[in-house]
């Protein structure tokens, strides 16, 4: 595992794992919520943000953490694994809140660009509720389209996320 890419649903945990993995392998980590975002929240723009992506994934070794569809065209042809967190929405939804009273007035998350700091955000929520219906499947599709080559670990638990963690190796 040199190049992986881990993808899910906000509040399963992707960026956690990014980091406890690049740590335990030495790999760099692509927290693609730094590059998306600017300082009050304000979008890179789609054509730079592909850019960005693009070249960031030509290292030789990284994790990168993150939805973002429309790049997984980029993405995905350039991991060896890719890793799709499946948490209980529930699960997610409530990490996702907890963010916001953790870190709100605080400080910004270390996987978050600067300046941007949590907020309670009922269309993200939403986004986490009906990403089972509306994400999963296009995300199911470009697998098939953009990842066959690559090793695909689905992880449907904190359990089984630690045993993956474990297990891992440089």
């Amino acid at each position: 595992m040199r190049r992986i890419l881990i993808v899910g649903n906000s509040g399963g945990g992707k960026s956690t794992l990014a980091r406890r993995l690049g740590e335990k392998l030495s790999l760099p980590v692509i927290h693609l919520d730094v590059i998306f975002w600017k300082p009050g929240w304000v979008e890179i723009g789609a054509d730079l943000f592909r850019a960005e992506v693009t070249r960031a994934v030509q290292a030789p070794a990284w994790i990168c953490d993150g939805n973002f569809s429309g790049t997984w065209d980029i993405r995905m042809p350039a991991a060896d694994t890719i890793v799709w967190l499946q948490q209980p929405r529930w699960l997610c939804l409530a990490r996702a809140v907890w963010r916001v009273v953790s870190y709100r007035g605080r400080r910004t998350r270390p996987d978050m660009a600067p300046g941007c700091d949590e907020k309670f955000d009922l269309k993200f929520y939403r986004y986490i509720l009906t990403y089972d219906a509306k994400v999963a499947p296009r995300l199911e599709t470009a697998l098939v389209e953009f990842g066959q080559h690559a090793r695909v670990v689905r992880l449907r638990s904190d359990a089984e996320v630690a045993s993956f963690l474990e297990d891992a190796h440089p």
